[in-house]
C-alpha cells in the first residue's frame, strides 16, 4: 500500500463555519438568521454515463459476487435448508418487485394477499418453492440471478446463482399491493430510498455459511490483547462455529434492523443506510467521509463489501493492513483463510474487476484494494444515481413548518445544514469533538501510515456505556484517509418523515429525541430545543424538506 493512500487534500481553507448547533448563534445571528453555512469548498461533481444503463448496473450487476453469495454464504442453500417463505422474506425486511412477474403469478399473489395468509389459504406465500421462483424473476430486490450453468435460462432451482447489488440496502417497493408491518413490501421499486426495515444480518445468518463474512463481523484478535470494538460485548474469532456467527448476526441490538456493516475491520460498527438519490448534492460518501467520489464509493462496495474475500489478496491485505496495522490487519486476514479452508470455500476472491494500468495507483482511492471494477458501468451509474428524484416532503401543517423553518435559521442549525435542501450538502467533516462531546477515545494504535490518524476509539457497547457507540464507526475508517480530521460527513435531510431512526448507529429513536436536551450536553449531536412546542415545529419542518 502506498504511502499517499487515496491523499487528496482538500482544500478547506478560506472556509468561514459557524459550527455552534442548534441554539448556539450569537445575538446578532439569531436576529438575522442564515440559510446555511458560508464555504468556499466545492464538492466533487461525479463523472456521468448513461443513465438508462446505469439504472441496470444498479439494480442487477454483481460483478461476480453470485460465487460468494451462492458458493461461500451458501444463501440459497439456507433457503431451502430452513424452507424460506415469501412470507419469510417479507419479514426480513427484503421486498418484491411486482412488475417483474408475469401476470399469472401476479394475479396469484393478489388472491392470495387478500386472504388471512395461512398455509391453506395461501400456499403459494408458504412454499419455499415460490421464493425460488421470485429469485429467478429477478423480482427480489437486491437479490440478483444470474445464468451461471449457461443453459440460457434463469432458474436458480436447476443450479443458477443469485448475487448481491446495490439495491438490496438502497431501493424500497412502494407498498402498492402489500406492506408486511415491520418488513418489506410488495409493489414497484422505488430505487435510492433506504429499506429502514432490512434485516441484513438475518439475511447473511440466512445462509449455512455466515461465517464467509468473517472480516465483516464483530471480531476478537490476539493482536488486540483479545479485545473487540462494536456493540457486542465479546468477539466472534476463527473458532467462533456457525451458531456464534448467526447468534451475532441475528441479535438486534449487536446488527439492528436497516443495518450494514461497511468495513471489512473485524469492528462491529454497523451504519444504517443511506438514501442514493439526488446523489449529485451528497458529499464525501460514508458517514465518516472517507471517499471522495461517488464512484469511489460504489467500487468499494463491490470489491470488498458484497464480496470480503477479496481482502485475502495482496492489494485485499494491504489495504486491510495499512487501515488496522500490520498485525490486527494480517490476524484478520489470516484468521479469514483458516476460516474458510474450514468450511471448504474455494475458488476466491471471485470479483469481476481489474488492477490500474500503473500500479503505483494500487492502494489510492480509486483502488483501495488494488482491483476496480468496470469503470464504464459504474460513471453509469452515476448518472442514474443522480437522476433519482427525492421523494416529497411531508407538509401538512403549513403554519408549524414555517415557524420550524425560522428555529433552523436562527437557532444555530445552519452552522452544519443547509435550509434549501436543493444545494449540496455543505463539504466539511465536522470534528468529534463538535459532533460527540463525550468522546474521550483511548489510542489503539499510535502510529499508521499518513495522512491516517491514529486509530482511536471510545469505550462502550451495547451493554456498558452504549452512547460511546457512536464513534465506533470513525475508529478505523474515517476522513484522515483523505487527510482531514476525524468526524462525520453531513447527511442528506431527505425522506425525514419515513425515518424511524437518527443518527448512523440508529441510536436515536425520534426526531424528538434527537432534539431533547434531556439526551445530555456531551451526548452526539447535543443540539437541542428545550421548548416542546418549537420541537415539534422543527419537526414538521424537517419532515417537510424536499428539493423542489
Amino acid at each position: 500500500m502506498k504511502n499517499n493512500i487515496w491523499f487528496y487534500l482538500a482544500v478547506i481553507l478560506g472556509s468561514s463555519l459557524s459550527l455552534t448547533g442548534c441554539g448556539g448563534d450569537d445575538d446578532d445571528e439569531a436576529d438575522v438568521g442564515s440559510d446555511g453555512p458560508q464555504t468556499n469548498v466545492m464538492p466533487t461533481q461525479p463523472e456521468l454515463g448513461d443513465a438508462v444503463a446505469g439504472r441496470d448496473v444498479f439494480r442487477f450487476a454483481t460483478f461476480g459476487n453470485e460465487f460468494f453469495w451462492t458458493d461461500a454464504v451458501r444463501l440459497q442453500e439456507g433457503i431451502l435448508a430452513t424452507d424460506f417463505t415469501p412470507l419469510d422474506l417479507l419479514r426480513l425486511g427484503l421486498s418484491v418487485d411486482f412488475d417483474a412477474l408475469d401476470i399469472v403469478t401476479q394475479n396469484a399473489l393478489r388472491a392470495e394477499l387478500a386472504t388471512d395468509l395461512s398455509p391453506a389459504n395461501a400456499p403459494m406465500l408458504n412454499d419455499v418453492n415460490t421464493t425460488l421462483q421470485l429469485i429467478s424473476a429477478n423480482a427480489v430486490i437486491g437479490l440478483a440471478p444470474k445464468d451461471t450453468n449457461g443453459d440460457g435460462a434463469i432458474d436458480v432451482a436447476t443450479g443458477d446463482k443469485t448475487g448481491a447489488t446495490c439495491a438490496l440496502c438502497h431501493t424500497i417497493a412502494d407498498r402498492a399491493v402489500f406492506n408486511m408491518p415491520g418488513g418489506g413490501s410488495i409493489g414497484s421499486r422505488l430505487d435510492g430510498r433506504a429499506p429502514h426495515t432490512l434485516d441484513f444480518g438475518g439475511l447473511v445468518a440466512l445462509g449455512t455459511n455466515s461465517r464467509a463474512f468473517y472480516p465483516v463481523l464483530q471480531l476478537a484478535l490476539d493482536a488486540t490483547g483479545g479485545a473487540t470494538l462494536g456493540r457486542s460485548p465479546e468477539g466472534l474469532t476463527e473458532d467462533s462455529t456457525e451458531a456464534d456467527a448467526d447468534a451475532y448476526l441475528t441479535n438486534k441490538t449487536f446488527y439492528p434492523r436497516g443495518m450494514f456493516d461497511d468495513t471489512v475491520d473485524g469492528n462491529g460498527d454497523p451504519m444504517h443506510n443511506m438514501p442514493l438519490f439526488r446523489q449529485d448534492l451528497a458529499f464525501p460518501f460514508g458517514s465518516e467521509g472517507a471517499l471522495s467520489t461517488l464512484d469511489n464509493f460504489s467500487n468499494l462496495v463491490y470489491t470488498a463489501l458484497l464480496d470480503p474475500t477479496n481482502v485475502t489478496s495482496p492489494g485485499g491485505r494491504a489495504f486491510v493492513t495499512t487501515l488496522g496495522g500490520a498485525a490486527a490487519g494480517n490476524e484478520v486476514v489470516n484468521d479469514y483463510l483458516e476460516v474458510l479452508a474450514e468450511t471448504g470455500v474455494t475458488g476466491f476472491p471471485y470479483i469481476e474487476a481489474s488492477p490500474p494500468a500503473d500500479p503505483a495507483a494500487a492502494g489510492t482511492e480509486d483502488f483501495p484494494l488494488g482491483v476496480r471494477v468496470d469503470n464504464t458501468m459504474l460513471i453509469n451509474m452515476n448518472a442514474y444515481l443522480v437522476s433519482l428524484e427525492a421523494p416529497p416532503g411531508a407538509d401538512d401543517d403549513v403554519e408549524a413548518v414555517e415557524r420550524g423553518r425560522q428555529l433552523f435559521r436562527t437557532v444555530g442549525c445552519t452552522g452544519c445544514h443547509n435550509v434549501d435542501q436543493s444545494r449540496f450538502v455543505p463539504p466539511f467533516i465536522v470534528a468529534m469533538e463538535t459532533i460527540f462531546p463525550g468522546d474521550d477515545p483511548d489510542v489503539l494504535l499510535a502510529r499508521r501510515t499518513p495522512p491516517l490518524n491514529p486509530t482511536l476509539n471510545t469505550p462502550g457497547n451495547i451493554v456498558e456505556n452504549p452512547v460511546n457507540i457512536f464513534d465506533d464507526k470513525m475508529a478505523v475508517v474515517n476522513a484522515s484517509i483523505r487527510g482531514l480530521e476525524r468526524g462525520t460527513g453531513l447527511p442528506l435531510l431527505l425522506d425525514l418523515a419515513r425515518k424511524p431512526v437518527f443518527l448512523h448507529d440508529n441510536s436515536v429513536t425520534s426526531l424528538d429525541d434527537l432534539l431533547d436536551p434531556a439526551s445530555g450536553a456531551t451526548a452526539p449531536h447535543p443540539f437541542f430545543l428545550p421548548d416542546t412546542a418549537q420541537r415539534a415545529d422543527m419537526i414538521e419542518f424537517l419532515g417537510s424538506l424536499d428539493t423542489d
